[in-house]
């Protein structure tokens, strides 16, 4: 799904990243990861994951590419301090699940801890929905870790709702993941 063209005006506080900031951005969601989940695997696996997560080079192809949508949010510093990034379905829906034509995938929203319980997510999936629906999406997609409860929930306000599972590769970890559905 394309459309650079339709893409929504950010709210306030939220911006569009450029290519200058793709070392930025790329920084701040690996360390945001690491807070949130790098109990879980052990070095081996984050260190072969990382070089192809969210590289910089892969970020700033991603901010020129009108097939992708970031936005950032920076704190009073300037520094980046939360992102979210929408972008074409890398998984394989259910079955079940309509055409994904006009779908797309929440593939980030991450926050580094200082950003936390400000609106800063809030902010940044308000952008998210009208983004996509700009794009002519009727669907958001998204995979959540099974065991990421608060994740869940906020994402449960917003409408989505499981509809399936997605084994998600960090190294040679398999984790149990869940898609979620939100309906535009």
């Amino acid at each position: 799904m394309t459309g650079a063209a339709q893409s929504a005006s950010p709210p306030p506080g939220v911006s569009r990243p450029t290519c200058d900031d793709a070392a930025a951005v790329s920084a701040m969601a690996e360390d945001a990861f690491l807070a949130t989940f790098a109990h879980l695997y052990p070095p081996e696996d984050l260190a072969s994951f990382f070089p192809t997560w969210m590289p910089t080079e892969k970020a700033a192809a991603q901010i020129a590419n009108p097939d992708w949508a970031l936005a950032i949010w920076r704190d009073g510093t300037g520094a980046i301090t939360g992102y979210i990034k929408l972008g074409p379905i890398d998984f394989a829906l259910p079955a079940s699940e309509p055409d994904a034509r006009d779908a797309i995938e929440l593939h980030h929203l991450y926050l580094l801890e200082t950003a936390q319980g400000q609106g800063v997510a809030q902010a940044l999936m308000d952008w998210a929905l009208v983004e996509a629906r700009a794009r002519g999406s009727a669907r958001i997609y998204l995979s959540v870790f099974v065991d990421n409860i608060r994740a869940q929930r906020f994402y449960a306000r917003y409408g989505f709702y499981e509809v399936g599972k997605n084994a998600y590769q960090v190294g040679s970890t398999i984790d149990d993941d869940r898609i979620w559905r939100c309906d535009l």
